[in-house]
């Protein structure tokens, strides 16, 4: 057995296929299989069965692979542990980031991150919440930014910390009728077309709020915020937002796009957070990434 033997049967059981894990890890597909096979016969059980669904673990297979995260998670330490003594941090560091942080808490947390140090290559993408919670799934990153669901998918794999709140604001066109209001309050949106970000947090918050004031008229759903925004701009529609990003987005600056307070109604917070897996060491680089993080949406509260 070697440590190249587990990475293969974990890389397997996040992508359920051979070929996909073959591309992630740079490995041929034979390679892996004949290392899957040669594992298989020396622990006298089989890891993985072929399906419809794919490559999946056996029931067996499965307590093999935790066991193999594990392994892999004590040699991190091992690795950080050297790394705390000799003052040494990983060169590379993978983030994520819905655009409302991508645009605000991430610049500041990356420059207080940069300053202390600056030679760990940082890779971001901007990406929606779903895309950023497979990409921890499948550790093509470190860290998500993300907006967190009141119930969160792979719970037992993930591990999501909430950072911060934001309030939701309805946001209209400079030219709308609305634009000089103070505020608008759930009844006046039943008067209005809307469109919306296609997301599993605005889709809870349109159920609660069609079960208590019931029906709106939807323009479309979509997970491309430009479009949102451009519709709202035109004045086709109006939206819901959240203020975590709109003071530094060129739309809202520019005046093009006005936000307005939503009154009277119970589930108008947001909880903004990271997203990590479970099974993954924390590496340093991460932890302090994750200091800097803390230590600017700290002075947002206030």
């Amino acid at each position: 057995m070697n440590i190249e033997q587990l990475e293969y049967i974990i890389k397997v059981a996040e992508t359920s296929s051979i070929s996909t894990a073959s591309e992630s890890l740079h490995i041929s597909q034979a390679g892996i299989s004949m290392a899957i096979t040669s594992l298989e016969k020396e622990l006298g059980i089989k890891i993985f069965k072929r399906s419809r669904l794919g490559t999946v673990p056996t029931d067996e297979g499965k307590d093999i692979i935790q066991k193999a995260y594990e392994v892999l998670s004590k040699l991190e330490e091992i690795k950080d542990s050297a790394q705390a003594h000799t003052g040494t941090m990983e060169k590379e560091l993978r983030l994520s980031a819905t655009q409302g942080l991508f645009l605000t808490v991430l610049p500041k947390s990356l420059a207080l991150f940069k300053k202390k140090y600056p030679n760990v290559k940082i890779v971001i993408e901007e990406k929606g919440g779903q895309e950023i919670i497979q990409d921890v799934l499948q550790n093509k990153i470190d860290i998500g930014l993300l907006n967190i669901a009141r119930e969160n998918p792979k719970e037992e794999e993930l591990d999501f910390q909430t950072l911060m709140e934001a309030k939701v604001v309805v946001t209209v066109s400079r030219n709308s009728p609305l634009a000089g209001r103070k505020s608008i309050t759930p009844q006046e949106l039943q008067d209005q077309t809307l469109v919306f970000y296609n997301g599993p947090n605005m889709k809870a918050f349109l159920q609660e709020f069609f079960t208590k004031y019931g029906e709106i008229d939807i323009l479309f759903l979509t997970n491309n915020t430009e479009v949102i925004k451009k519709t709202v701009a035109e004045g086709l529609a109006i939206t819901l937002s959240y203020e975590i990003g709109i003071n530094n987005d060129p739309y809202y600056m520019s005046g093009e796009l006005v936000p307005i307070p939503l009154t009277n109604y119970h589930l108008n917070l947001m909880e903004l957070g990271y997203v990590r897996s479970k099974k993954l060491n924390f590496s340093k680089a991460a932890k302090e990434f994750i200091k800097c993080l803390e230590s600017y949406t700290t002075t947002l509260k206030y």
